[in-house]
């Protein structure tokens, strides 16, 4: 089956889905979102599926978050759009969190916003030494989406993941393994070849162990997840509406800094 900002394939145990949208740095839009859906419903309940991963095309985006032009096309629909795309993503993450098999983040290039939540909730994570990290929500006057806000004060902590938020600061691949949010970087020529190998590792195990581990650990997690994506939806259709998102978009497309007003 062929998706319009995605490729997905499936060989020997390992689905690859691939975010497809180089000309936007793989940005996140609503038929990106309808396509994560489907990928994730296929993948879990496959049987044949035993890893997935994850990743985006190029060399200088994994994800580059929300499709901001998008936005700012959408006018006055934006909160409509902004609710379609969130239920398909939260309902994606849903899916790969709680399918048996892992999913394996292969970190191409920039994460940030939405790249940086989908990241976040994968099982692995091995980025490119050329991988960047950064929230940007609060620069353009918005808050975290995809459960971000949970998985990556699990993954780093608390006080971290305030930071990122706080301060929108862009982490190194290096600062990233230091900080555990991902398991390993390597030179971006390797990544490929790393992750298959892993994948590959985990394809040969046990389907049922395998599940077992993400059933033991999933369950930790589970209920403040699913309360988070459920808050998310909220706090983010508020700042859709807000004065601030609209001066933060303009500056955005602009690229200069916002002046917000706090309404």
């Amino acid at each position: 089956m062929s998706y319009q900002t995605l490729a997905f394939t499936r060989a020997a145990g390992i689905a690859t889905i691939t975010l497809r949208r180089p000309a936007s740095f793989n940005a996140l839009d609503l038929q990106m979102s309808r396509d994560l859906l489907d990928v994730a419903n296929i993948c879990s309940t496959d049987r044949d599926v035993r890893c997935v991963i994850l990743t985006g095309d190029g060399d200088k985006a994994f994800c580059a978050g929300g499709d901001i032009a998008g936005f700012v096309a959408a006018g006055d629909d934006v909160q409509r759009l902004i609710q379609d795309m969130t239920t398909n993503l939260h309902m994606a993450i849903s899916r790969f969190t709680w399918m048996r098999a892992p999913v394996i983040a292969a970190v191409n290039g920039v994460a940030a916003g939405a790249g940086l939540s989908i990241m976040a909730f994968c099982d692995l994570a091995i980025a490119a030494d050329t991988a960047r990290f950064t929230s940007a929500y609060t620069r353009i006057g918005l808050t975290p989406d995809g459960s971000s806000s949970f998985f990556l004060s699990h993954l780093i902590g608390r006080r971290r993941a305030m930071e990122l938020y706080f301060t929108n600061r862009t982490l190194s691949a290096t600062e990233a393994l230091d900080w555990g949010l991902v398991n390993r970087v390597v030179p971006h020529a390797e990544l490929e070849a790393t992750v298959r190998a892993m994948a590959g590792m985990i394809a040969e195990n046990a389907p049922l162990t395998v599940k077992a581990v993400k059933i033991c650990v999933g369950e930790i997690v589970k209920g403040p997840a699913a309360m988070d994506r459920a808050l998310c939806d909220q706090v983010v259709e508020t700042c859709f509406a807000s004065a601030d998102y609209v001066e933060g978009r303009r500056a955005f497309m602009e690229k200069r800094k916002p002046a917000f007003q706090g309404r």
